[in-house]
């Protein structure tokens, strides 16, 4: 079922894969994303990993009448920054390679 395949070519694929993988998860947690809503009057910061570091709200957003709104403003800030978090994280992750005698690969096994 696996003839011709290259074990030792396929476990180097893999380690390169793991070690690309690996250091794109360490440059996407060391950046940061900023999210706002309400027209600036909330704004938050998360990290690259998604942790929220940072809130930001202008005192026009304080009604103590009015929590809600404001609760939905930071968590709208935050889906914001969390969205563009995710999506440098899809875009920085490396591409999966074409592995000989794998499905889907020129060659490859078909299941």
């Amino acid at each position: 079922m696996f003839e011709g395949l290259d074990m030792n070519a396929l476990m180097e694929q893999a380690q390169k894969l793991q070690a690309d993988m690996l250091k794109a998860q360490q440059e996407q947690a060391a950046k940061t994303f900023e999210g706002d809503a309400g027209g600036g009057l909330v704004k938050v910061t998360v990290s690259g990993s998604g942790e929220l570091t940072d809130v930001q709200i202008k005192p026009e957003a304080c009604d103590p009448d009015d929590t809600e709104t404001l609760a939905a403003l930071i968590i709208a800030a935050f889906r914001t920054a969390k969205e563009q978090a995710d999506d440098a994280m899809k875009a920085g992750m490396p591409d999966m390679p074409q592995m000989p005698g794998m499905p889907g690969a020129p060659g490859g096994i078909g299941f």
